[in-house]
């Protein structure tokens, strides 16, 4: 069960999906697909692999367009937008990859400025380290400021990764697969990071995955994709308590006691 009380305002919604569909070919991974995130939430979707998640949350900035249905992030009708404006949107959103995306050639001091000086070209040189120590102070990595990405384990990477997407203090966070490939310790430290960035710096986020461990630890609210729609959606408790034997699948498969 996630600990603490974050301040959630669900008379907000950040991110307002309604009725999404995307085909690839004759594939129909999204087929209806309603969904609201709320201000303050950390919203998982689960699913297993293949079932459109990774395309929920590019569809969301900007990534891939959808073939019908309505995405308003932060205000904003995502299709509609075009050049700078998707640009100017994406700048409130922080994607946290699969596998980092860091830099092998920076330091992960440069790996950190390189989207802040790139985008606030006001910045005086203190401010922009000001910045970088904060971020890593908040994923808990100061002492890494002078090493290479090739220096850190899997888990130090996953962490700096999340940390470069805060630097330019987002509005959303969205988590795509945030523990995949790590061992059970470091689970449970991104776990904790995860719930450590909704409390510290007041993000929305999304996090994709199919670890159970992972959303039961991070989870405000999740929701469930079966057949290319949200078939279940509450707390963990009230998604798993069911007869579905979709469901039961998925839930024996995490072996959760």
């Amino acid at each position: 069960m996630k600990k603490g009380q974050p301040v959630i305002d669900r008379s907000i919604s950040v991110i307002s999906i309604k009725n999404l569909v995307k085909s690839f070919g004759d594939l129909d991974v999204l087929r209806g697909v309603d969904l609201d995130l709320y201000k303050g939430e950390n919203l998982v979707v689960l699913g297993k692999s293949g079932t459109g998640k990774s395309v929920l949350i590019k569809i969301i900035s900007g990534l891939l367009r959808p073939d019908e249905g309505t995405v308003n992030v932060l205000g904003e009708d995502v299709p509609q937008l075009r050049g700078r404006d998707l640009d100017r949107l994406r700048l409130r959103i922080g994607f946290s990859f699969q596998n980092s995306a860091l830099y092998d050639s920076m330091t992960i001091k440069k790996n950190l400025e390189f989207p802040l000086v790139r985008n606030q070209k006001d910045l005086t040189r203190g401010e922009v380290l000001q910045r970088v120590e904060t971020v890593l102070d908040a994923v808990g990595l100061s002492q890494t400021i002078n090493q290479m990405p090739s220096e850190l384990s899997g888990g130090q990477r996953k962490r700096i990764g999340i940390a470069r997407t805060l630097i330019l203090n987002p509005d959303i966070m969205l988590y795509d697969e945030p523990t995949a490939g790590l061992d059970p310790i470091t689970c449970i430290e991104i776990n904790n990071l995860i719930n450590e960035v909704q409390e510290r710096f007041h993000t929305s986020s999304i996090i994709i995955t199919h670890d159970l461990t992972c959303a039961k630890a991070v989870g405000d609210r999740m929701v469930m994709l079966l057949d290319g729609v949200f078939q279940r959606q509450g707390t963990f408790e009230e998604v798993f308590n069911t007869d579905d034997k979709r469901v039961k699948l998925f839930y024996d498969y995490n072996f959760i006691d």
